[in-house]
């Protein structure tokens, strides 16, 4: 066959597919690997209150909002190197708060939002200092006070601040982390508040832990509960990772940098 026929021409045409083969896998290629850098790209944004803050942990940076560098977003951030990382939790943030301050960083490229919330919109803190302050009568009325608000107000005001950060980051996987129980009960305190006193508390933060899950799972968020890392390291336990009232007086009844470090941040690792 002569090379100026047809034999040529099917040399032709092989090298033409050849040649359009190759730069189809060479756009595939390319077209891969900007999907992977894509899928690589974590933006981070960490909202919520003082247990999200870090407040208890010491090492805060500047600002009011006692955000510690001990807090477990910033281990995350330490351990995953995200693309961005901005840190708006606030000590004293209720949901209004977040919803007002806090969620300026999200967008739709968000892709991780973590928050702890619904302490303080409880009144938590007054709790705790109406049972230091006073009787047990008073404590144990005032508890059973914020576990009626959990249970009947607060499944509104987690809605609010819910539907808030999904409008804002559509994209974004979002981790709800819960809070800790105050004490083990039967423990090693000898002094301060009624075992009574601390059975209640307990029981408020177990009603805050199931309504807390209950409305993440309802938005289609991911709850992590911190109750069973923390079990073992209460208040009365022989390794507390909880700051019992302390000096200074903010701290107390806060996780410690070791709460932070052994309690929060593997919940957080295991479900980010």
């Amino acid at each position: 066959m002569s090379p100026t026929t047809g034999g040529f021409v099917r040399l032709s045409r092989f090298a033409s597919v050849s040649a359009t083969v190759a730069a189809l896998l060479a756009l595939t290629g390319l077209s891969g690997a900007t999907a992977t850098a894509q899928e690589a790209s974590v933006n981070y944004v960490a909202l919520g209150d003082s247990y999200s803050s870090g407040v208890g942990a010491g090492s805060y940076e500047a600002g009011d909002c006692k955000r510690s560098t001990r807090a477990y977003p910033h281990l995350w951030r330490n351990a995953n190197a995200p693309t961005s990382f901005s840190f708006t939790a606030c000590s004293g943030a209720r949901t209004p708060d977040v919803i007002n301050n806090q969620l300026g960083p999200l967008n739709s490229s968000t892709t991780l939002v973590s928050i702890s919330i619904g302490g303080n919109d409880a009144g938590f803190a007054d709790a705790m200092t109406t049972c230091v302050l006073e009787s047990e009568s008073a404590c144990v009325a005032r508890v059973e006070q914020a576990r009626a608000y959990i249970n009947n107000t607060l499944p509104s005001r987690l809605d609010a601040a819910y539907d808030a950060i999904r409008a804002k980051a559509p994209n974004a996987h979002v981790v709800v982390l819960g809070y800790p129980r105050m004490y083990q009960l039967n423990g090693s305190c000898w002094f301060g508040i009624s075992e009574r006193s601390r059975a209640a508390i307990n029981a408020a933060s177990d009603d805050l832990s199931e309504v807390t899950g209950k409305r993440a799972a309802d938005h289609g968020f991911t709850y992590g509960d911190v109750r069973g890392a923390f079990t073992g390291h209460e208040i009365c336990s022989s390794a507390p990772w909880l700051h019992s009232v302390t000096w200074p007086v903010g701290d107390s009844y806060h996780p410690t940098a070791a709460g932070q470090s052994g309690g929060y941040y593997p919940v957080m690792e295991s479900l980010a």
